[in-house]
Order: C-alpha cells, then sequence, then structure tokens
C-alpha cells in the first residue's frame, strides 16, 4: 500500500471503531467500562490518518524538480508493494458490514462454568420478595453460601436459556473480565415448572427459590446450583448481554 492507501485504511477503521463506541455495538465486543477508551482510540487512529496525508502532501510539494535528461519518474524502479498488503483491509471490512451476535448458548455449553472460587462474602438481600438478583449473584450464594441467605426468599432471575446433552435446561449469563474474547459462562440449572417449549438463546426471566441441587460442570467440573422455578417468562434481551458483575 502507498501512504494514501495506509491512510484511508487507518481513518476508516478510526471512524467504525468511533461508530461502535457511540452505539451499542461495542458491548459485542467489550465491556461497557472500556468506552471512552475505545473512542480515545478511534480518535488516534482518525488523526494518525490524517497527519500521514498531510506529511505526504508536504513532502511531495518540498521535492526539487526533476533535472532535464534525468528519468522524470523517480520511483520508476521501486519495488511494488506485494498485493497480500490489501488484506490489511479485511478486519476493517468485517468490522464495517459484520456486527457479531452476542455470545450464546454453542459457547456456553462448550466452555467450563467461571464459578470456580469463592467469593469472599455475600451481603445481604433487600426485604420484599420476589428479590431480583443477577444470575451471576444467585449462582454464587448457591453454590458457595448453601442456600443461607436464600431460604425463604423467592429470586428473580434472567439468562438466555441452554440446553446440556441430556436435556436439562439452564439458564446462563456470560461473564466478562475484558472482552468477549475471554468471556466464560455462570449456568444455573432450572427445575420445577419449566416451560413447556425451550428454544436455545431465550432469554428467560424467571421466579423460584433455592434448591440444594447441584450438579458438576462437564466441562471443568465447577458446580452449576439449580433453581426451582415457580414462574418463567420469556423476555426481550438486553441492551448488554454480558455480565460484569463477577470482576467487580
Amino acid at each position: 500500500m502507498n501512504r494514501q492507501a495506509q491512510a484511508a485504511v487507518l481513518f476508516l477503521t478510526g471512524g467504525a471503531i468511533l461508530h461502535a463506541g457511540l452505539t451499542d455495538l461495542y458491548l459485542r465486543y467489550v465491556k461497557a467500562g472500556l468506552r471512552p477508551l475505545l473512542l480515545a482510540a478511534g480518535v488516534v487512529l482518525m488523526a494518525t490518518a490524517i497527519a500521514t496525508l498531510w506529511y505526504d502532501r508536504r513532502e511531495r510539494r518540498t521535492q526539487p524538480d526533476a533535472h532535464p535528461g534525468s528519468d522524470p519518474r523517480p520511483h520508476a524502479h521501486a519495488h511494488r508493494e506485494p498485493g497480500v498488503a490489501w488484506l490489511m483491509t479485511l478486519p476493517l471490512l468485517a468490522l464495517v458490514l459484520v456486527a457479531p451476535p452476542a455470545l450464546g448458548s454453542y459457547s456456553a455449553m462448550r466452555t467450563g462454568t467461571a464459578l470456580q472460587k469463592q467469593p469472599w462474602g455475600f451481603a445481604d438481600l433487600p426485604e420484599g420478595d420476589p428479590v431480583r438478583l443477577s444470575l451471576v449473584d444467585y449462582a454464587g450464594r448457591a453454590a458457595y453460601d448453601h442456600g443461607r441467605s436464600l431460604d425463604d426468599r423467592r429470586i428473580r432471575t434472567a439468562g438466555f436459556l441452554a440446553m446440556g446433552g441430556d436435556g436439562t435446561p439452564y439458564l446462563v449469563r456470560m461473564a466478562l473480565s475484558c472482552c468477549a474474547a475471554d468471556a466464560q459462562p455462570v449456568k444455573i440449572g432450572l427445575t420445577g415448572h419449566t416451560p413447556t417449549v425451550l428454544r436455545p438463546d431465550t432469554w428467560l426471566e424467571v421466579t423460584g427459590t433455592y434448591t440444594g441441587k447441584r450438579t458438576k460442570d462437564p466441562v471443568n467440573g465447577g458446580v452449576v446450583p439449580f433453581l426451582d422455578v415457580t414462574e418463567a417468562k420469556p423476555i426481550k434481551a438486553p441492551r448488554d448481554p454480558y455480565d460484569e458483575s463477577w470482576n467487580g
């Protein structure tokens, strides 16, 4: 690529990153807290592209004119850049043309649960039933607090549906550390009054009570607690499909 082409790719890449950061599209790639850095990266790329064009234009203006009898094409014998350099545009095209869906049941059931280490402790639950908890919070309390803070409470939580190889339904949220590339699922099994029609990747809001039933994740042997469902209804996927509370 010549400088003009390089600058064009940089500018368009920066513009695509800015567009993702100014809309909810960036949530498909990184956690919400990284939005300012993403916007800054887009601005830096666009500024670099503009500076590249400006320096290239200034360099052309300061070049001396060719002397009589000299080759009027000073770069005629320069080596051509290999065409493979244009493969650099593929990530740009992917970013502009392809909006990947959030990770779902396929990834969740092929990745071990993130519920691997016991939290330091659990805050008291607010009064009033049903109490709304994140799926990650319920899973941690059910697995490591042995349900002590959940006894005699009705719990309401939400996640997307995944089906185990034996037909067991699971409710899942993907927990992020930084970006979608390091996402891990937190899973809870569903028992009780589950919906008669179960479609993977459907988002559900379920209400139920703690049960001591649990199983081991077949991928990494982690704890997968259960929730005894009394009510379940489909809901719209949330604006941010990932759960960032796992890492505070």
